[in-house]
């Protein structure tokens, strides 16, 4: 009977080994450490990538495995980010063992690309017999096996766009999946059922493997709460505030937790919103989607851009894989001041009161998001975020921190004084590549409580630029009449 309860104990300990190793950040802080020699390891870390569709590649004499390359949000053809695991099995005495888990992130445009690099369009440059002047490089083999092995997508691969991280939170997962299966085979009677109820509570655990929701953004479990807001101020016409939202809502929901996307987009547009990303996605889908005036307006300021509209489609896309997903509209365009922020407030709050076991992402301007009273041109100015977090208990106020780079951005030119729109350097502050969210001990002067961090930054063209149709292709584009000197509010 003791060692029955030993048993137990024992492995229950292990499956809250997760649990106990993760720092506030949401990322474990400590190596997992499997009680057993790598050789008895191995076989339960080959099933569990079998057992999450994850196909692999091994050599077996060096107990090494890497995994297929896999694009974020499920197939999705806007993501243009694929991953795969490269999993190094490691010593640690010989009764004593640990994995290595690295992921590896390959990009189709220039986001993860170091800077002056070039484009490589995906054609085998020994093509063509080395080119008119005889001096087109070759590929040897190790390097043909390479291109071959690499991921595709609609348009190119960018040389040099991939990034290696240690993935510990994906070491865990898999710890918490193996453990019970280790524990099955040293135990029987009661505590082969132990193992077994433990190894279904792992199984679910994991089901997040089905979708690819990129690489874990530090700091944010620890703010997910049911009824929770969290206010993203950002600086509009980035690709890199969508992809932060998409992956949040992804790893959120994913982890069992409902989310709900809102976005500045017009209350007009929410059932065509709503219907969008519950629908097929097919181009029917798309154009009734896109054909509303939000999409087409000529006054263009980032939060029509093409990287929000493939944010739709990549919501869908988690829907579509059964993850508790939805989206909001909740911006007043007719109204302005303190109405305007009145009317949004309003309709956030309306929201989260309808689903109070959810978890509220919303993304707006980085003025409507601050937590106290005034602006400098307006003292008595309420934003949205102070009216939200004297109605709701856990509003949380993130500002935008991001390294240099570019942004479609809307400024006061010339001595007219006229508003205009288009591409243009964004200076920030280098933080590393990796996202993440940071809680300050107490709010600053304009009110947050934090940064989400995106990296460096991309400008994000107007979809419309890039055509009515699916986001990804180039149909019905407009681009060609810009180039010809046709401007595009000459064209409405």
């Amino acid at each position: 009977m003791h060692s029955v309860r030993f048993v137990a104990m024992g492995l229950a300990f292990l499956l809250a080994g997760c649990a106990a190793g993760v720092n506030g950040l949401g990322i474990p802080n400590e190596e997992a450490i499997y009680e057993a020699p790598l050789e008895d390891v191995w076989p339960s870390v080959r099933q569990f990538f079998t057992d999450n569709h994850l196909p692999f590649r091994e050599d077996k004499d060096s107990l090494v495995l890497q995994t297929e390359w896999r694009e974020e949000f499920g197939g999705s053809k806007v993501a243009g980010f694929w991953h795969r695991y490269l999993v190094l099995g490691k010593r640690e005495t010989p009764t004593r063992s640990k994995l290595w888990i690295i992921r590896i992130t390959r990009s189709a445009n220039r986001t993860l690309a170091a800077s002056g690099d070039e484009l490589d369009w995906g054609v085998d440059p020994t093509l063509g017999g080395g080119g008119a002047g005889g001096d087109t490089p070759t590929l040897d083999i190790e390097d043909m096996a390479d291109f071959q092995d690499r991921p595709r997508g609609d348009n190119a691969i960018v040389a040099g766009s991939a990034q290696g991280s240690r993935d510990l939170v994906m070491e865990w997962k898999v710890y918490q999946s193996v453990a019970p299966r280790l524990a099955k085979k040293e135990s029987a009677g009661k505590e082969a059922e132990v193992a077994k109820e433990g190894a279904s509570e792992a199984k679910a655990s994991v089901l997040a493997m089905t979708v690819e929701c990129g690489l874990p953004i530090i700091g944010l479990p620890a703010q997910v709460k049911p009824g929770g807001v969290m206010l993203l101020g950002e600086l509009h016409g980035t690709q890199e505030v969508p992809r932060f939202i998409a992956q949040g809502a992804c790893q959120t929901a994913s982890n069992g937790m409902p989310v709900t996307v809102g976005l500045e987009l017009p209350v007009e547009n929410q059932q065509r919103v709503a219907t969008f990303i519950r629908s097929a996605g097919a181009e029917d889908d798309w154009l009734k989607l896109m054909e509303a005036p939000f999409w087409r307006n000529p006054y263009q300021d980032g939060r029509s851009s093409e990287a929000m509209a493939n944010l739709l489609e990549q919501l869908r896309q988690l829907r579509a894989r059964g993850l508790d997903v939805d989206v909001f509209a909740f911006d007043h365009p007719g109204l302005t001041g303190q109405t305007h922020e009145d009317a949004m407030a309003s309709t956030v709050l309306s929201q989260v009161r309808q689903e109070p076991g959810r978890f509220f992402l919303v993304v707006t301007g980085n003025i409507h998001p601050r937590t106290i009273q005034g602006l400098p041109w307006d003292a008595s100015y309420r934003p949205m975020g102070l009216l939200l977090s004297k109605a709701l208990k856990n509003v949380v106020a993130l500002d935008m921190a991001y390294n240099s780079g570019s942004a479609w951005i809307c400024a006061v030119e010339g001595a007219k004084e006229q508003l205009d729109c288009g591409v243009r350097p964004a200076r920030g502050k280098d933080n590393g590549d990796r996202f993440f969210v940071h809680r300050f001990d107490k709010p600053n002067e304009a009110g947050f409580h934090g940064i989400f961090y995106v990296g460096p930054v991309t400008a994000s063209l107007p979809a419309v630029r890039r055509g009515l149709g699916r986001p990804g292709t180039r149909d019905n584009s407009l681009q060609p009449l810009v180039e010809q000197g046709d401007t595009l509010a000459s064209r409405w």
